[in-house]
């Protein structure tokens, strides 16, 4: 497949908007159980969230665009066109790849052992896994993608 018939991706623009909307909306949504179920203090949380919230931007950007050029290349459709099994695998691999930045952060930053930082490391992926999920679902419909044929705005 030539580099002209490769699917359109999002601009630098859309995607800072995507990562910029997906960080605040998981910090407003995380934070507070987050204090309830682990104990650490809100200015800690929030501060230790941020932190997780800056790594897990810089992973999302880097990620998502490595994962929309893949699959651009090998299937030809662009992002917002992703199926559902292919949208679980984006999420699940996503979560992965950032468990294993955050795990030694939150061990660090709390003080909790490995085995308590791991299940509040994998309880933060499982709720930023679902909340991916429907978020990228949501923001794909609210701003698709503009077929290659259609001008640049």
């Amino acid at each position: 497949m030539s580099a002209s018939s490769q699917p359109r991706q999002r601009s630098l623009l859309d995607r800072l908007r995507q990562v910029a909307l997906f960080e605040a909306g998981g910090l407003l949504l995380i934070c507070p159980p987050f204090v309830w179920l682990s104990g650490v203090p809100l200015r800690e949380s929030a501060a230790l969230l941020i932190v997780l919230a800056l790594i897990a931007a810089l992973w999302n950007a880097a990620f998502n665009t490595s994962f929309d050029w893949i699959e651009g290349r090998l299937t030809g459709r662009r992002a917002d066109q992703r199926p559902w099994r292919l949208r679980a695998l984006h999420a699940v691999s996503f979560e992965v790849g950032l468990l294993l930045m955050t795990l030694p952060v939150i061990a660090g930053w709390t003080g909790m052992g490995w085995i308590d930082a791991l299940v509040a490391d994998v309880g933060l992926a499982l709720a930023y896994m679902g909340y991916a999920f429907l978020f990228n679902l949501a923001y794909d419909r609210a701003f698709p993608i503009a077929p290659s044929s259609a001008p640049t705005p």
